[in-house]
């Protein structure tokens, strides 16, 4: 359960940073930019893709250019989320987004649920809502944009990443180009559409070049890419066990998310908020372990 908890660590360590990143006016559309050539580099290494044989005609193309599209873009709205809500709800957002493909394969792909993972499904809702700011920031003029903050970044982290979980689900059915080549090509299309992007702003916007923006977009492509290695790692080492890594990943996430976020950041949490950090726990103990 090592490799579990330092995927958990990881994970934890990547919302942090994009927390100080906007304590220390970093330049956070280029430090999320930089990250990418970095998991380039490094699954280039570690995952050891096989380009050789490659075909783009058994590819599944569409999948890498929506993943190479989604996230970056989710990585932004993560960034904005964090702001907002904090660490704890939107790392519930994210963890709790699992449900989207459990759903899409009830529904879409005529898989028969059990009746414990729909009532799985039920708390983890209900922890969703349970976990949402919904008290108005009070004396801020600009309460009603923070307002809707409040619910619509951590919604669009939930979506986002639901849609991301089944596009990779989707690139792993595909047995004629290797899970680990899948990988690395989103990565490249990633790194590809986040500097024509960086482009775009420095040319048409007049945005300026940050080193600072750089130094802690290395240093975020390390962690976020340590959080897939160790995850990838942990299945391999526990093959007979995947609803434990799954599990312990998911609830380890959000319990350390929360207790970063609650010291360190001195985030606020309301009964309900609370309420809701438990149900999330309770939720990914039933979808995973039952």
């Amino acid at each position: 359960m090592l490799l579990v908890l330092l995927s958990v660590l990881c994970s934890v360590t990547v919302s942090v940073i994009i927390k100080l990143a906007r304590r220390y006016s970093v330049n956070v559309v280029q430090m999320i930019a930089w990250n990418y050539p970095v998991a380039v580099l490094l699954s280039y290494h570690y995952l050891k893709p096989d380009l050789t044989f490659f075909s783009l005609a058994e590819a599944p193309i569409v999948s890498y250019i929506v993943l190479g599209v989604l996230l970056p873009t989710l990585f932004i709205i993560i960034a904005a989320s964090i702001r907002y809500t904090g660490i704890v709800r939107t790392e519930i957002a994210q963890r709790l987004s699992l449900f989207i493909p459990l759903l899409a394969a009830f529904f879409i792909f005529d898989e028969h649920p059990l009746p414990l993972k729909l009532v799985g499904i039920g708390v983890g809702f209900v922890a969703i809502i349970c976990s949402i700011k919904w008290q108005h920031q009070a004396g801020s003029p600009i309460k009603n944009k923070v307002s809707i903050s409040n619910w619509l970044y951590p919604l669009l982290v939930f979506v986002g990443m639901g849609i991301i979980d089944i596009l990779f689900k989707h690139i792993a059915q595909y047995q004629e180009v290797s899970y680990r080549t899948s990988i690395f090509i989103v990565f490249v299309l990633c790194t590809v559409l986040s500097f024509l992007y960086i482009a775009y702003l420095a040319f048409v916007k007049k945005m300026q070049f940050s080193l600072s923006g750089t130094l802690w977009g290395l240093v975020l492509g390390l962690f976020n890419f340590g959080n897939i290695i160790f995850y990838m790692k942990a299945h391999q080492a526990l093959p007979d066990n995947p609803s434990m890594v799954f599990s312990a990943m998911n609830i380890g996430v959000i319990i350390v998310g929360a207790l970063v976020g609650l010291f360190l950041f001195r985030e606020k949490l309301s009964t309900l908020n609370k309420v809701g950090l438990l149900l999330a726990v309770v939720s990914v103990l039933i979808i995973g372990l039952l």
